[in-house]
């Protein structure tokens, strides 16, 4: 195979394990945040807003990550630096 086909199949597997994990992981994080503040609420329901404001900026900040994760593998699958590297 030549270098490019290496590079292209290279990236391609690199795209679909780093777009697994980038999903599998902030989805596993998410859970977890809801499972502990429904946990928290059934302790002290008093507390409710305290505990879904902070609930919904940590679930922002972790679909933040994924979205950050599908952007980097956006750009390695369609704009791939190294293949402008081994075409000059």
């Amino acid at each position: 195979m030549s270098d490019i086909a290496l590079i292209v199949l290279g990236s391609s597997v690199a795209a679909v394990i780093g777009i697994a994990l980038g999903v599998m992981m902030p989805a596993l994080a998410m859970g977890k945040a809801i499972t502990s503040a429904l946990e928290a609420l059934a302790r002290q329901p008093e507390s409710e807003r305290s505990i879904m404001r902070t609930l919904f900026i940590g679930l922002a900040m972790i679909e933040s990550l994924a979205i950050y994760c599908l952007v980097i593998i956006l750009i390695v699958l369609f704009k791939n630096p190294l293949l402008e590297y081994i075409i000059k």
